[in-house]
């Protein structure tokens, strides 16, 4: 009886020996997996990034411009083209001047989709654009006549007021004979003014111009910041 006992007992403890050896082996395989999973994100963003650059070419181009501060020079993709290759949030159809970055969820304040440009995508966001046609960029300060509607914008409105300029931004109210709304066609040789106000992330006047269309729809922007406000919060 005693022998088979201990029999037993041997069984038990090589059973857990194995058992124990092979769920710490799954451990050290899931473990090295996540860590190739990570380094394989981490190359997929940077092509990502060299997708979304502008071309050499158009940096070459505007070099003179871009050496002034809060100048910029960037690429949309347009919404949906590549959602199933790119892994970045938003498809790289988004912009935020704040935040220098194409990444949707960080106080984005530009989106192109079906060739337009729209501003104020979630919760209380809400801005106007507005299209000046081919004007140099350079000639767009806050003196233009196009400016003052947008730079007189009060952003930190109580929540109704909010919601009247989303409701306005969408039909649009016309100014001087210049129309402002949420959306305006995405021209190639055109120049805009933008403000975005995003509640608790950022608020920017800016001003931006198509410069190249690619065949896929992507468009590169020559930009510069008129002007930053406080970031908004959002009255009750």
């Amino acid at each position: 009886m005693n022998r088979f006992r201990f029999s037993l007992i041997a069984m038990a403890c090589a059973l857990t020996f194995l058992l124990g050896g092979d769920a710490l082996a799954q451990t050290m395989d899931r473990t090295g997996l996540i860590k190739e999973m990570q380094s394989l994100r981490e190359q997929l963003q940077q092509k990502e990034q060299e997708f979304l650059a502008p071309s050499a070419e158009d940096r070459a181009a505007f070099a003179e411009f871009l050496r002034q501060p809060d100048t910029g020079l960037i690429r949309l993709v347009t919404r949906g083209k590549y959602d199933r290759i790119l892994v970045m949030a938003g498809g790289g159809s988004y912009y935020s001047f704040a935040r220098l970055t194409n990444e949707y969820g960080y106080g984005s304040d530009i989106e192109l989709q079906h060739e337009e440009f729209s501003v104020g995508f979630a919760g209380a966001d809400w801005g106007y654009f507005t299209k000046l046609g081919d004007v140099p960029l350079e000639t767009v300060t806050l003196d233009h006549p196009a400016v003052p509607f947008l730079a007189t914008l009060n952003a930190s409105s109580p929540e109704s007021g909010v919601r009247e300029q989303q409701r306005l931004s969408q039909s649009g109210v016309l100014i001087n004979g210049l129309m402002y709304a949420r959306t305006v066609p995405a021209l190639v040789n055109n120049t805009y003014v933008l403000r975005s106000i995003s509640y608790h992330n950022s608020d920017v006047l800016v001003a931006v111009r198509v410069v190249r269309q690619d065949a896929d729809g992507t468009m590169s922007l020559l930009w510069k910041m008129l002007k930053k406000f406080p970031t908004p919060e959002l009255k009750p």
